[in-house]
């Protein structure tokens, strides 16, 4: 048995003791916790970063420029030869399945040329590129398969801001112009830095 004054002793050292592992002990989980809590903190930033810049992780923000000499000469003779990563494969194989209305012309294609070329665009069509606006392009069409590039939503939201008289401009004349305002457009850049819009 412990004398009185051995007790007295022995509290007072206990006291202290325990107040310093109940501090501890509490200080720990509190750390913890904020630790924790900023982990989640870190991770829903992280996440939301990567939602809004998930197409960085999917490649290239510009497309491949085109290179197929058949597509440039049938195509690119009348309007601008647009890459094929502006369209899904199934948006290509409906337009070049309707050239007797070609946008009100009537186009007469060799069967073999119109093969070569729906090769091309169908093998390096937006769902198989590797470029952050096909990415886009594809995740705005939510399945639809327009058989115009200025139909795409994605396309229609970047120029939403884009002055309705831009347009009606001669030097531009409609969307699908692209090359009056993108300076880069044939090399595949439609960066806004690279945009020139007419006055």
């Amino acid at each position: 048995m412990v004398p009185p004054k051995g007790r007295q002793i022995m509290m007072r050292i206990i006291k202290p003791l325990i107040f310093i592992f109940i501090f501890t002990f509490l200080s720990v989980g509190v750390f913890h916790t904020t630790v924790a809590d900023d982990d989640r903190d870190n991770n829903r930033h992280r996440n939301r970063y990567r939602e809004r810049h998930r197409d960085d992780d999917h490649g290239r923000s510009y497309l491949n420029p085109v290179t197929d000499p058949t597509y440039k000469e049938n195509c690119g003779g009348c309007h601008f030869a647009y890459q094929p990563e502006l369209l899904p494969s199934g948006s290509w194989k409906m337009i070049l399945g309707r050239l007797d209305d070609h946008f009100g012309e009537s186009i007469d294609l060799a069967q073999q040329t119109k093969s070569v070329i729906l090769s091309y665009l169908d093998t390096n069509a937006a769902e198989y590129s590797t470029a952050n606006h096909a990415a886009k392009i594809m995740r705005s069409l939510r399945g639809q398969v327009p058989i115009r590039i200025t139909k795409i939503p994605y396309i229609s939201e970047k120029h939403r801001e884009v002055s309705p008289g831009v347009f009606q401009h001669e030097a531009v004349g409609s969307l699908s112009n692209c090359i009056a305002c993108h300076t880069t457009a044939e090399k595949g850049i439609y960066d806004d830095d690279e945009t020139s819009i007419p006055r």
